[in-house]
């Protein structure tokens, strides 16, 4: 009871004559709570000392060890339209087999004989690099053979100009010659005269000496007349020799000019059928580009475009398929906090959804339900809600995954750290401290070994 008043009634009334008085006044009760109070006092102070293992609990799905092997969406790189589908949904398609048919819908496609054309197009131009080529080596050959013909014309000029030097200088010692004989015969038909004058010759002897001087005199006229026609045959050769390089450098030039432009249209020809070829290895492409085919094996999940002539763009997906074969991994998100923390090659514990499991987070060997996984990957850049992507494969000393496991179902996963006591893990998290800085042992070995 509790003792509100000063004034106390227990003196005055007797409380063990009342029947629930009797039950409150027997304390043997209080020994029994206190004993079972000691009890779990002590177990639970052992219960604090037990170790604990920490751990990163995180969330995820189901995926697909290697990036080929998920499920991915076909595309089309052309526009067109859906003419005809040769598959449907659920459907097992082995690859390079063909899903669907499309047609063109751009008008510079529409011929149906495109690429027989721009082939056509292709050979009439090869054909021409070949006319042009023919035109280039018939003007080589017209080239040299008036090289060959201007050496010989200019040869020809050296041996007309050398004649005419040779001349000349006959000529000129010709005159020479004729001009002493003139001078002689000037001196005899002086002589002449003065022995004339003085009566010791005859009038018939200087007659004689004048003729002879007048016939040297016009001797050495002709020959001076000679000297000038060599001297001009002279020069006349040399300018022959002049005409015969420039006329002929014209003709060169000339053909030289053909040959340059020739061999431009060449070029110009072999640039237009590299770029017909490339058009047609593109029409070629596009024209195979019409079969949309499966790039590997797997099971069709879903048409995204189904109707027929149903037109997309250019890059649109078309349909979504997923392979047959494939490695299972989980693809789970932690915590900032707990990446660093996390390392390639440790093992993780996985509880998929809809599998039944009893998972008791710090006791591993007492959970049941789970089963085994090793980190193989862990982002370096934040996703966009705001964790850190780990993947992670099968353990192969563990059990195996389950078989009936489906690509995209859930997953929970729990990374053991290291072992503490309860006391200290209770007290972690009451302080909002974050789990222990944990290495691998291997990693630790390493730092041994180092050191």
């Amino acid at each position: 009871m509790l003792n509100i008043s000063h004034h106390s009634i227990r003196n005055r009334i007797s409380l063990s004559q009342f029947k629930s008085g009797k039950k409150v006044s027997n304390k043997n009760y209080f020994k029994q709570f206190n004993r079972l109070s000691l009890v779990f006092l002590v177990l639970l102070i052992i219960v604090l000392f037990l170790p604990w293992t920490q751990n990163i609990s995180g969330k995820g799905y189901v995926t697909t060890l290697k990036p080929s092997q998920r499920p991915q969406y076909i595309q089309s790189p052309i526009p067109g339209r859906i003419e005809v589908w040769f598959a449907q949904e659920g459907q097992l398609v082995q690859k390079g087999d063909t899903i669907l048919k499309i047609s063109e819908i751009k008008s510079d496609y529409f011929d149906s004989q495109l690429v027989v054309r721009t082939g056509e197009q292709l050979e009439a131009k090869t054909n021409s690099i070949g006319a042009y080529k023919g035109k280039v080596k018939a003007l080589e050959n017209q080239i040299r053979a008036l090289q060959n013909e201007q050496v010989l014309k200019q040869q020809q000029a050296k041996n007309k100009m050398l004649q005419a030097r040779l001349s000349l200088k006959r000529d000129s010692i010709d005159l020479k010659v004729y001009a002493t004989n003139l001078s002689i015969a000037k001196k005899q038909l002086e002589r002449v005269e003065a022995l004339y004058t003085d009566g010791l010759k005859a009038a018939k002897e200087v007659e004689a000496k004048r003729l002879k001087y007048e016939s040297n005199q016009a001797k050495y006229t002709s020959q001076e007349n000679k000297l000038l026609e060599s001297s001009n045959k002279l020069i006349n050769a040399q300018l022959e020799q002049n005409r015969i390089t420039a006329s002929y450098r014209d003709k060169i030039s000339k053909a030289e000019s053909d040959l340059y432009t020739a061999q431009s249209l060449a070029f110009g020809t072999q640039a237009e059928v590299s770029k017909l070829a490339n058009t047609y290895a593109n029409y070629q492409r596009r024209k195979g580009l019409q079969y949309i085919t499966a790039p590997q094996t797997g099971y069709i999940n879903k048409a995204l475009k189904a109707g027929i002539g149903e037109t997309f763009k250019s890059g649109e997906s078309l349909l979504s398929i997923m392979p047959a074969n494939y490695e299972l991994a989980v693809e789970t998100y932690v915590l900032p906090i707990d990446l660093p923390l996390l390392h390639r090659g440790e093992k993780v514990r996985v509880q998929f959804d809809g599998w039944p499991a009893i998972v008791f987070s710090g006791w591993e060997s007492i959970s049941y339900g789970t089963y085994g996984a090793i980190v193989v990957a862990k982002e370096t850049f934040i996703s966009p809600n705001g964790m850190y992507r780990v993947l992670l494969a099968p353990d192969p000393t563990d059990h195996a995954w389950p078989s009936a496991i489906s690509i995209g179902s859930g997953a929970k996963t729990i990374a053991l750290l290291e072992d503490v006591p309860i006391w200290y893990e209770i007290w972690r998290q009451l302080n909002g401290f974050p789990n222990n800085f944990y290495q691998p042992k291997n990693k630790q070995e390493k730092k041994k070994k180092n050191a």
